[in-house]
C-alpha cells in the first residue's frame, strides 16, 4: 500500500495525514526546514515514521528549532540533555550526526550560500549519485534516508501517486524534479 492509498484509506490519521497533505513532497528551500527534514529522516532509520511525527514536536523543543547555528554550537551538555529527554529518539549515533550536520551545513553555507544553494548546485543527480554525494558529505545518511530526505522536499519525484490530489498541488509548486528533463 502506497503512502497515498493509506492516507485515502485512514482519513481520520491525525499523524500521517495532516504530513501527506501539507508537508511531504512539496518543495522545501529555507535551510533550517530543510535541517530538520534531513534530522527526522536520520532519526526514522530502524523506526516507523509515525513515532517521529508523534515525537516532531519534542525534536523541535530538543533541537532548538531547528536553528542550524544554534545546534552547531552544542556541546557535551547539550550531548547529555538530548540522551536524557523521552522526547525524541536517544541514539548517541543519530544525535552526533545532527550536530556534525549542522556543523556541515555551516561550512556548505560558506561554499553555496545555503543548503539549498547546495542541493540546487548538484541537482539533479539521480538516487545513487545523491546516496553518494550525502555520504560522502553528511553523517548518517544512507540510501533510504537520502531517498526519503529528497522525496519529502520536493528534489526527488515519487512522493505522491500521480492520481493524487497533493500531486496537482505540488506540481503547481514547480517542485525542482519536475523541472529536468528526466522527470
Amino acid at each position: 500500500m502506497t503512502y497515498c492509498e493509506y492516507c485515502r484509506e485512514n482519513p481520520e490519521d491525525p499523524w500521517n495525514v495532516p504530513y501527506h497533505e501539507a508537508l511531504y513532497g512539496f518543495p522545501v528551500s529555507e535551510d533550517d526546514l530543510l535541517f530538520e527534514r534531513l534530522v527526522l529522516e536520520i532519526n526514522q532509520a530502524g523506526l516507523s515514521w509515525l513515532t517521529i511525527l508523534k515525537k516532531a514536536g519534542g525534536f523541535r523543543r530538543a533541537y532548538s528549532g531547528f536553528s542550524i547555528d544554534a545546534v552547531a554550537a552544542y556541546g557535551d551538555s547539550d550531548r547529555d540533555r538530548l540522551l536524557a529527554d523521552p522526547g525524541i529518539i536517544r541514539n548517541r549515533l543519530k544525535i552526533e550526526a545532527a550536530i556534525g550536520n549542522a556543523r556541515r551545513l555551516q561550512q556548505i553555507r560558506v561554499t553555496h550560500g545555503s543548503f539549498n544553494g547546495w542541493l540546487a548546485a548538484h541537482h539533479p543527480l539521480d538516487k545513487k549519485e545523491w546516496t553518494k554525494l550525502f555520504k560522502k558529505t553528511f553523517q548518517f545518511t544512507g540510501g533510504e534516508i537520502v531517498n526519503e530526505f529528497l522525496m519529502s522536499t520536493g528534489w526527488l519525484c515519487g512522493a505522491h501517486e500521480t492520481s493524487c490530489p497533493v500531486h496537482k498541488k505540488i506540481m503547481n509548486l514547480d517542485p525542482p524534479w519536475a523541472l529536468t528533463k528526466e522527470s
